[in-house]
């Protein structure tokens, strides 16, 4: 049978399939090959236990989770204030990741002065992203992310406290996700959300629930990739009198000419970003990113390899080893 991991629990991972729920386990082959199993991975499986992971259209490291059609950046207006710059971290990540995003800014009702709303809409409505603001305590624009997200599996994503869980309850009263206050002292929410799982909104929209996080750091690409994870330079790049251009204080650079039209916290946040790949590829300079494998393709089938120590002898080693040893008794 065939079906959707919708949550893992432990050594546990549930699947639908239709209107059935089945818990089972993975396959020992499949621990061997060290595969990462995420919730949203299509499975087949039988008699409790999952036999193969299915090819995936989309997937994200962090949150884990595959196969959804749309990332929801959720952010917090207020409790915890706006942070435009954790708030590009997730829009370059699902943009390395080739996924659509939606901008929902939550908590409305604490507050939210016309010329704060006007300067969102101004920085990320021109690069193309759908956004809206909500109440989810009040039940304000629920209707309007409500039809967002229709027909699509849409990952929640955002910092602890932006209210990602409460806006999924106000979507759907029957859900009754745990929620936490927002720490006065520090200024940020609590994880109440300890793993990801999908949620049922009607019989074709559904949204995955992930713990909140902030510690995406961009050291797993090269400099000269993280432009293109800003379509502001991506518009000008080409421009740049050197190919290998990093737009900071380059001669000739098309990016800083037109900088003016760059947003300051988008352009803040690619030199921060670009920080951390510099760092990343000073890193593999000196030490490298070759990674031993526990995987082999062998006839267009992944199997688990077995260490060399681990490995047992073949039968005729076995046998030579036998003479071997009858031989040198012989002689002494």
């Amino acid at each position: 049978m065939e079906g959707q991991i919708y949550k893992i629990h432990s050594d546990f991972y549930y699947v639908q399939k239709g209107e059935e729920t089945f818990e089972c386990k993975i396959r020992e082959v499949l621990k061997k090959q060290k595969i990462k199993i995420v919730t949203g991975d299509f499975a087949e499986f039988e008699n409790g236990v999952i036999t193969n992971i299915l090819p995936r259209k989309t997937f994200i490291p962090r949150p884990a989770v595959a196969n959804v059609d749309q990332i929801v950046v959720v952010t917090a207006l207020k409790h915890p204030d706006l942070d435009f710059h954790q708030l590009n971290r997730y829009l370059s990540l699902a943009k390395y990741y080739k996924i659509p995003v939606v901008l929902c800014f939550n908590k409305e009702d604490l507050g939210l002065e016309q010329e704060e709303q006007d300067n969102i809409v101004s920085i990320y409505s021109p690069l193309g992203y759908k956004i809206v603001f909500t109440s989810a305590t009040e039940n304000r624009g629920t209707e309007n992310i409500r039809k967002l997200l229709k027909g699509k599996l849409s990952a929640l994503c955002g910092n602890s406290g932006v209210g990602k869980s409460s806006l999924v309850n106000a979507l759907n009263p029957n859900v009754h996700l745990r929620t936490k206050e927002v720490s006065e002292k520090l200024n940020r929410g609590t994880h109440t959300t300890r793993h990801c799982e999908i949620i049922k909104l009607d019989e074709n929209s559904a949204v995955v629930d992930t713990p909140g996080f902030s510690n995406i750091r961009f050291d797993f690409i090269m400099p000269h990739e993280v432009g293109a994870l800003f379509d502001e330079i991506v518009k000008y790049r080409s421009g740049c009198k050197y190919a290998d251009c990093l737009h900071i204080n380059e001669d000739g650079c098309e990016v800083l000419k037109h900088s003016q039209e760059m947003d300051e916290t988008r352009y803040n946040s690619y030199v921060e970003f670009l920080r951390e790949a510099l760092e990343y590829k000073e890193h593999v300079k000196y030490n490298g990113i070759k990674k031993e494998t526990s995987q082999k393709v062998k006839n267009n089938k992944t199997q688990a390899k077995i260490s060399s120590h681990k490995r047992q002898a073949s039968r005729n080693t076995r046998k030579q080893m036998i003479y071997k040893e009858i031989d040198e008794n012989e002689y002494e």
